[in-house]
């Protein structure tokens, strides 16, 4: 087990939405306010991690012909307990998510992740690739939250800080008039566009070394 090549898997060279390009629904679909950034990222990170460690617990007594049931299982019964448990502590949370809570029993990262991990490591390791990987896949939409809330409207940190509007939430702090914002980044093509970006940077800052290291030869 190498923890340090874990994290950076997790962070950077594995990153399980800017190189594995996976979870890209609900990255696209919720990425619109910092509160939900937040909520999604630690709600997956938990599932994560709990589905990894109980499947690498079991994998040597699943039947391969039924591994990947099993594991949708598992993710099902650690997805219902998040799900109760946001919708009462957190019901703004809860609302603002809709249906993505429930549909991270289908996230490919979390399947994938079994599939591709827990079902071939011990729980030590796969404890902490639900940690790194999850805490990746977190750090990827607050920063597509703070580039289209910002950008979009001028705001930053939507549902968490700022004043709080006739239903009840915060609608974060205005940097700048929401006038002089780019509103299509608020849209959905907003989002796909923040995430090509995004990959396009990454994949740059993967090459690169590479680059570098083949013209010094």
């Amino acid at each position: 087990m190498n923890l340090g090549k874990q994290f950076k898997d997790g962070m950077l060279t594995q990153n399980p939405v800017l190189v594995q390009v996976l979870g890209m629904c609900s990255t696209m679909a919720i990425t619109t306010s910092f509160f939900n950034g937040i909520g999604m990222g630690v709600a997956v990170t938990i599932i994560l991690t709990l589905s990894n460690v109980i499947i690498s617990a079991m994998r040597k007594i699943i039947p391969d012909k039924i591994r990947i049931a099993m594991f949708i299982v598992v993710i099902a019964g650690f997805v219902t307990c998040v799900d109760l448990s946001i919708q009462a502590f957190l019901p703004d949370l809860a609302n603002s998510l809709g249906v993505f809570i429930p549909l991270i029993v289908v996230n490919c990262i979390i399947l994938g992740r079994a599939e591709a991990f827990s079902y071939k490591n011990g729980m030590v390791a796969s404890f902490f690739d639900g940690i790194f990987q999850g805490i990746g896949y977190t750090w990827v939409l607050l920063a597509m939250c703070i580039i289209r809330e910002f950008l979009g409207g001028g705001t930053f940190g939507g549902g968490v800080l700022g004043a709080v509007n006739e239903a009840g939430q915060h609608v974060g702090i205005q940097i700048f008039p929401a006038d002089y914002g780019i509103g299509m980044l608020t849209l959905p093509v907003g989002g796909f566009l923040v995430l090509a970006a995004l990959i396009a940077a990454m994949q740059w800052a993967l090459a690169r070394p590479k680059k570098d290291k083949e013209e010094s030869k």
